[in-house]
């Protein structure tokens, strides 16, 4: 090449166009299938994705995600659509082809639907089940195994299972942009020193399931001092039916929150009592101490999945009996006291863990991946 010659520089390549995604969600009970599907499809859509999240009940989004259900919703390219699942024949809306379809927690769509929404041999087009989350070892050998469908209508078709989990050979956790950022000390907290406030200024916020375990927190010195925050819902219901014919401790019943609300007190908490998948996701990101109540199961199977956890949470030895308490796990050990070390020594284990995750990609980022290379 001459000194007078121009020099030769490719143009970068487009970015590619944004996928079409399809997100089913059966809202069950408890809100946590729709809290995790709505929380999906919205970092989907940050990311520049076209989501529409199809929902048998979406009436909670009106306080998890206000403005959700408006016809513009604040992310373009996200929208909410009625799944009318209770009616297995009603006809599939005459609508747009997706590129990726997502059947939330084993929630069933009719084949029609599936036909409407991936039609046959278009091109590109993707199917997956999202599963629920968990640290056990079978996670990493099931996630992204083929699904195919040997019988019916959709005979031929292949789906792909999507285990979200804890670990680098897992599908990830979902993790909302402020998650990264490095959680604020508490209140009482000294610039180089633990955290040691009195048991009056401790603030603990409840979420649960059932009753269960709360006797145990009546006993506890340092949690009958506290000031509770109580979640909206059955928890409260749960906590005044406990404390019926006593004087309960310092309570704020708290009204439904949103998710963006939700997950700044959980970083305000000096100890944080959650439950099922949703809510310990967003506990983990706020690097304060926790304790995870499981859905409960009839065989009992959330023993296994909580010493799962418990294990890939490295949890010191009183923090796995706390975890056994909370979630009914027979025991005839008296629980340990709380203390300000104890819970300064769980704090660290959660911020240690809270830091392995961060060191690996989030859901979304590793969903787009997989994404691409099954098209």
């Amino acid at each position: 090449m001459s000194p007078a010659e121009p020099l030769s520089i490719a143009a970068p390549e487009p970015p590619a166009p944004p996928l079409l995604w399809d997100i089913f969600c059966h809202v069950i009970d408890n809100w946590g299938d729709l809290g995790v599907c709505w929380r999906l499809a919205h970092q989907l859509a940050q990311r520049g994705q076209r989501v529409r999240l199809w929902v048998d009940d979406a009436s909670a989004l009106a306080w998890m995600a206000p403005g959700a259900l408006q016809s513009q919703g604040e992310l373009a390219g996200l929208r909410v659509y009625p799944w009318p699942r209770q009616q297995p024949d009603a006809p599939a809306p005459a609508i747009e082809p997706g590129d990726v379809l997502i059947e939330a927690f084993g929630c069933h769509i009719e084949p029609h639907w599936v036909q409407a929404l991936q039609p046959e041999g278009r091109a590109g087009q993707v199917w997956l089940n999202l599963e629920y989350l968990s640290a056990e070892p079978w996670v990493e050998r099931c996630h992204g195994l083929p699904s195919p469908v040997l019988s019916g209508p959709l005979a031929g078709r292949c789906k792909w299972f999507y285990y979200p989990g804890f670990t680098p050979g897992s599908g990830g956790l979902l993790r909302e942009m402020a998650s990264s950022a490095t959680p604020a000390p508490l209140p009482g907290a000294k610039s180089c020193e633990p955290s040691e406030p009195a048991a009056s200024d401790l603030k603990m916020l409840l979420f649960c399931y059932h009753a269960t375990a709360l006797p145990a927190l009546q006993v506890d010195p340092a949690l009958a001092q506290a000031h509770w925050l109580v979640a909206a819902g059955r928890t409260q219901a749960t906590w005044q039916a406990v404390w019926s014919g006593q004087p309960p401790p310092k309570t704020t019943l708290l009204p439904l929150l949103a998710q963006t609300e939700f997950d700044a007190l959980l970083r305000t908490c000096h100890l944080n009592l959650v439950r099922g998948e949703d809510s310990l996701v967003s506990a983990l990101w706020a690097g304060q101490p926790l304790l995870w109540q499981l859905y409960p199961q009839q065989d009992g199977a959330q023993h296994a999945k909580l010493e799962a956890f418990l294990h890939w949470l490295a949890a010191p030895p009183c923090l796995r009996q706390w975890h056994r308490a909370w979630n009914g796990a027979p025991s005839e050990a008296a629980l340990p006291p709380l203390t300000a070390q104890r819970l300064q020594a769980w704090r660290q284990c959660i911020q240690a863990a809270r830091q392995r995750l961060l060191q690996q990609a989030d859901l979304v980022s590793q969903l787009l991946g997989f994404v691409g290379e099954k098209r």
